[in-house]
């Protein structure tokens, strides 16, 4: 279900800033309005278009880059503070208070977001250099029965696409999987859902 998603301050920051320092910006811009403003008046006008959602979710900042090309006229993308960008996502490391798989994933709903989705390598890799070696962490991979993998957001499981540790899954009552590291490096292990574990959430990027 669609939720409204509302920032109470947005920053912005240019690709090609070598210094990585945001631009000035604020919810009430002063004075007259930059472009910096003017997209963010863009994206209250697309706040108001979803006022008839039933939930409400509030991030208290906003970041934004300056997209190397343009995407439907939109030239920033953006992230909640404290997420991690990545590709056309954002990811969110949740460490505390651990958590059932059930109630990860509500974690992540309550942010707007879902556990995360892994379809590449390279998406595996850039989360993976982020988490801690030694905790395990829920992704939205689950089996409702038969080893009949599902991903949280419906998108298809691909075997080929799957980076299980070496002998795993390897129980039938483990219908959950955690991302975790053994010494050959990080991988995926079936476990059983009632575990507490650490998660990562991934949502859309924003585009203003």
């Amino acid at each position: 279900m669609a939720s409204e998603i509302t920032y109470a301050e947005v920053k912005f920051k240019n690709a090609s800033n070598s210094s990585g320092t945001h631009s000035d910006s604020s919810a009430a811009p002063k004075g007259n309005p930059t472009h910096h403003q003017i997209y963010f008046q863009k994206y209250s006008q697309l706040l108001e278009e979803k006022k008839a959602t039933k939930y409400k979710i509030i991030h208290n900042k906003l970041s934004c880059m300056k997209n190397s090309s343009l995407m439907d006229g939109k030239a920033w993308s953006c992230c909640p503070k404290d997420w991690k960008p990545f590709g056309s996502n954002c990811y969110f490391i949740s460490t505390s208070p651990a958590a059932s798989w059930n109630e990860s994933e509500k974690k992540c709903s309550s942010k707007g977001a879902h556990l995360l989705v892994i379809h590449s390598k390279e998406e595996q890799d850039f989360i993976t250099k982020n988490l801690e070696q030694k905790a395990a962490y829920y992704i939205g991979l689950w089996g409702p029965g038969h080893r009949q993998w599902q991903w949280v957001d419906k998108s298809p499981y691909n075997e080929s696409a799957a980076f299980w540790h070496k002998g795993e899954p390897n129980n039938v009552w483990e219908k959950c999987v955690v991302l975790h590291h053994r010494p050959a490096g990080w991988g995926w292990n079936d476990v059983l859902c009632n575990y507490i574990q650490s998660s990562v959430c991934q949502m859309n990027k924003i585009y203003l």
